[in-house]
């Protein structure tokens, strides 16, 4: 990767978060740290409004918009490819949230890369086991429970289809076994719980806080998993 196609790379990854630390910049680049502070000075001199914040990282000044940005035709057989992947490591929430952006996508293309991209389209198939099949819409409420930190009501029937309702404090998303699984502590148990994400009928975000100060880390509730990451 040349220089030019770098610089623009990073003010990407700066669009795409809050903040970005040099040593992620370095990772992701495969630059050094020093390399990251020449770059990000460069950036500067060209009139982006970069500021740095102690043990956060570097952020793009607020109000700051960029022009939409191009799609080489690459990228964009990349996202149709997972487009694919979708119906079967998903559920109709997302891949409808999916589908949307990537009709955005479509729209910055040039005629030409629209019309191979169509064709492309029609050639690529998955053929999927009737397992992962997903008929339920709550990921992408469970996703904004999450980020929001709000309790959540669920519906949900176990594996003797007995059904009960829940109030829980999502901490995240698990995907095992073939299947989705919601991670959350459990007002009724008193404990972390997993939820099949196919097994919950309804879900409800009720706007309430969690009232569970401090949460542990979903990668330590991981290690308790019976699989091998």
């Amino acid at each position: 990767m040349n220089r030019i196609d770098r610089l623009f790379g990073i003010l990407i990854l700066l669009q795409s978060r809050k903040y970005v630390t040099a040593e992620k910049v370095a990772h992701q680049f495969g630059i050094s740290v020093r390399t990251v502070y020449r770059d990000m000075k460069a950036l500067g001199e060209q009139g982006i409004p970069l500021s740095f914040e102690p043990h956060k990282g570097y952020f793009i000044v607020q109000g700051y918009f960029l022009p939409p940005v191009s799609f080489n035709s690459d990228e964009a057989n990349a996202l149709i490819l997972m487009e694919r992947f979708l119906a079967g490591f998903s559920d109709k929430s997302i891949t409808q949230h999916y589908t949307t952006a990537l009709n955005k996508v479509k729209a910055v293309l040039r005629t030409s890369q629209k019309e191979k991209l169509e064709k492309l389209n029609e050639h690529i198939k998955l053929q999927l086991p009737e397992r992962l099949t997903n008929d339920v819409e709550h990921l992408s409420v469970l996703q904004n429970a999450i980020s929001a930190k709000c309790i959540i009501e669920i519906d949900y029937k176990n594996n003797k289809d007995e059904v009960s309702k829940r109030e829980v404090e999502p901490i995240g998303l698990i995907f095992y076994a073939f299947s989705w699984h919601l991670i959350a502590w459990c007002h009724l148990r008193n404990e972390y719980r997993d939820f099949k994400v196919n097994n919950i009928i309804e879900v409800k975000c009720t706007d309430s806080p969690f009232i569970k100060t401090e949460h542990m880390a979903l990668n330590d509730y991981m290690k308790l998993l019976p699989v091998n990451y």
